[in-house]
């Protein structure tokens, strides 16, 4: 059986919320980020996904390099970026940093 690209990021995501779900409820609320991604990083790899943390991304800005450091928390399976967040609730702002690290990075369909 194949499976689409579409079909395949949607199987993909599913298992890392597990994991994302299972280090939830195994801490709990009230840490830190550094340690739900450090923990996040063993749960995933427990599972053996590809995991890296803190990759750079080089930006550019009219044809010239930005010195600025943008990093991805982590990134699974060269497909998948995951931005750590330890808040009470996902604010707007929060969601407008994903969708620019996705276009940034070119993982965002159509960009």
């Amino acid at each position: 059986m194949t499976y689409s690209p579409d079909e395949q990021i949607e199987s993909l995501t599913q298992r890392i919320i597990g994991c994302v779900i299972t280090v939830h409820r195994t801490l709990g609320p009230g840490l830190l980020e550094s340690v739900y991604r450090d923990c996040l990083i063993i749960e995933l790899r427990a599972e053996s996904f590809r995991v890296e943390h803190e990759r750079r991304v080089r930006l550019e800005y009219k044809g010239q390099r930005v010195t600025g450091k943008l990093k991805l928390d982590l990134l699974v399976e060269n497909s998948v970026i995951i931005e750590v967040k330890a808040v009470e609730r996902i604010h707007p702002v929060h969601q407008a940093q994903v969708i620019t690290y996705l276009r940034l990075t070119g993982y965002l369909p159509g960009c």
